[in-house]
């Protein structure tokens, strides 16, 4: 007896370890909640390397077919379950040694197939596509077939296997999740760049904080990590005060008397959670400042590509189009030239100008700049469309941040880092001036005789 009155004494401690779990628990539950809710969502044209959050439909040119729903897919996982039942007679003996028998039944379900499939699909959004590699990542597809039938069904052996479990009561249950293709999507993940073309992917990284692709809207992903937050702050809390509660009830105590020792399980436990609630905030808003900083350099990179890419794009334009107004320049000369002097009359040799034509011919078969210009036009679009993104995300980040530094009670934790607001980027304050596309006039063609 001795030994198990010992044993009992640490059922509040243990009860303290499961409650200091569940406080750790519900830190990273908020820690996703606020990190939902911080991260602004992207466009898949304004994707740049890191942490993003997109929202759009599943797009494959080969989608997949679901093994129990035949539907079009890019994920899909499906198992089949068969019902059994077991019956046990059971004799035991009482204090009176007379000896008593009851039956018990059992029953339950065992799974005796299934399997499923994934493939790499595109996020498209109203912008354009980005790809997505959901090797990694936790998946919440829908819930697209349920079915429980009997033998006399013909799915229940055109889909599952003949053989049968022990004890079968001949009932099978069949459930499939998929993500359907053009099903609306919620993505956060790392982007990074794919290694075929120059193009952002969406794929699994170690040290990112999430990495999920789910069929669920972003109010409903955040509001389930908010709810899973406040659920194991409360349970954590009945723990605490539970443990203490086990024991005095084996040592049968007064338990209401004893009510100022479970306010004080209750308050150490409080406090506890408290210093897990703090350290939570203050990562979340170091975390957003870094985000806000990340998003203002993201604009810097988008200027420092307009300065470098247009300049050297129209160069390039002005160059071609150049070399073909003197090719054509030069061959209209040379034609005139031609009909100037016709065969049989005194001047230039007809035959002779033939060679030169055809070397001019050769040296520029196809005096086109259609194709130039129009990809100018397209890299001028994109680029601006790209700055007008980032800028864009830079302030809608920038104004959460603020706004978390104004909440309470948010900003009492801000102050311990002395975090100040971020300004917005407005376009009168923005003084970097854009490229300016001007074409300088080129020189006429020299010819000579």
């Amino acid at each position: 007896m001795p030994e198990a009155e010992a044993l009992v004494q640490f059922i509040p401690l243990v009860g303290a370890l499961l409650a200091l779990l569940c406080v750790i628990a519900g830190c990273r539950a908020g820690t996703h909640h606020r990190l939902i809710d911080n991260l602004p969502t992207s466009k898949t044209t304004g994707v740049f390397i890191g942490l993003v959050e997109l929202k759009g439909t599943a797009e494959s040119s080969g989608p997949l077919t679901s093994y129990l729903a035949q539907g079009a897919c890019v994920h899909f996982s499906w198992k089949i379950e068969e019902r059994w039942s077991r019956t046990f007679v059971e004799t035991d003996t009482d204090s009176n040694g007379r000896s008593r028998t009851r039956i018990r039944r059992e029953s339950g379900w065992t799974e005796v197939a299934g399997g499923g499939e994934t493939i790499p699909f595109y996020l498209r959004d109203d912008h354009g596509l980005v790809l997505v590699r959901p090797e990694g990542a936790k998946l919440e597809p829908r819930h697209v077939f349920q079915e429980t039938c009997r033998p006399s069904d013909p799915l229940y052996y055109g889909k599952g296997p003949r053989e049968a479990v022990s004890d079968s009561d001949h009932v099978r249950r069949f459930d499939e999740y998929a993500i359907p293709l053009h099903a609306p999507l919620y993505v956060m993940g790392q982007a990074r760049e794919r290694a075929d073309i120059v193009a952002p992917e969406i794929a699994a990284d170690p040290a990112a904080p999430m990495y999920l692709i789910s069929t669920r809207t972003e109010q409903q992903v955040s509001s389930g990590f908010r709810s899973s937050f406040w659920g194991w702050g409360i349970f954590g809390l009945l723990l605490a005060v539970a443990g203490v509660i086990v024991r005095d009830a084996m040592f049968d105590l007064q338990l209401v008397s004893r009510w100022p020792l479970y306010a004080a399980a209750a308050a150490a436990y409080l406090a506890a959670a408290g210093l897990g609630w703090t350290w939570m905030v203050f990562n979340s808003l170091v975390e957003l400042r870094q985000r806000v900083r990340q998003a203002w350099a993201q604009v810097d990179v988008q200027l420092k590509r307009r300065h470098d890419l247009i300049p050297n794009l129209v160069q390039v334009v002005q160059g071609l189009r150049d070399h073909e107004q003197q090719v054509q320049t030069e061959l209209a000369s040379l034609r005139a030239q031609a009909q100037a002097t016709p065969p049989g009359i005194a001047g230039p040799d007809f035959h002779a100008l033939k060679g030169t034509l055809v070397a001019i011919a050769e040296r520029y078969p196809e005096l086109k700049t259609d194709t130039t210009f129009a990809n100018l036009h397209r890299n001028l679009v994109d680029t601006e469309q790209r700055i007008a993104l980032a800028r864009s995300y830079f302030n809608d980040i920038a104004t959460h941040f603020n706004t978390r530094l104004e909440t309470v009670p948010d900003r009492f934790v801000a102050s311990l880092g002395a975090m100040r607001p971020q300004a917005l980027l407005q376009a009168d304050e923005f003084e970097r001036a854009p490229v300016k596309v001007e074409f300088a006039s080129a020189a006429p063609a020299q010819l000579t005789a």
